[in-house]
């Protein structure tokens, strides 16, 4: 149960907006230790069926992902993530309660947040080193197919 739950109207929650069919992912150069620090966000969610909302502050948006059994804390345990659409900056830390009928709804609580260091991005890549209060350490994700990757810890 959520001790700071808020009800809100669809109207207040932070509109997502989906994303363009002519997206076109950029290849960004490998950023070393030495880059402005990132924030990134776990999001417990209560929906229809439990999972764990992982997002990156990223482009001006939170990249995110759907990960069903929640994202691993150690090193060798591969978990799918499900990509989702991007999610407004104002949405994160977001907890509540979704109502009924609109998209999500359900408990939403924070599960984890911190800042990353994003070393290498590619189109179906991304390495970060998380540095939340449950998950710190070296992360992949992985495109294998459509919009399922794959989500583990290295180190």
């Amino acid at each position: 149960m959520l001790t700071a739950a808020k009800v809100i109207a669809s109207s207040e929650r932070p509109s997502l907006k989906r994303p363009s069919a002519n997206r076109k992912t950029v290849n960004v150069p490998e950023v070393g230790a030495g880059a402005s620090k990132n924030r990134f966000l776990v999001q417990e969610h209560h929906a229809h069926r439990l999972h764990w909302d992982f997002r990156l502050e990223l482009d001006g948006v939170l990249k995110s992902w759907a990960v069903p059994k929640g994202p691993p804390i150690d090193s060798g345990v591969k978990r799918l993530a499900v990509q989702v659409e991007d999610h407004p900056l104002s949405y994160f830390g977001f907890e509540g309660t979704i109502p009924k009928g609109g998209y999500g709804a359900g408990e939403v609580k924070v599960w984890d947040k911190g800042f990353y260091v994003l070393e290498l991005r590619e189109p179906r890549k991304y390495h970060v080193l998380l540095k939340g209060q449950k998950l710190k350490g070296d992360y992949r994700l992985i495109n294998f197919k459509d919009k399922n990757w794959l989500i583990y810890r290295v180190a």
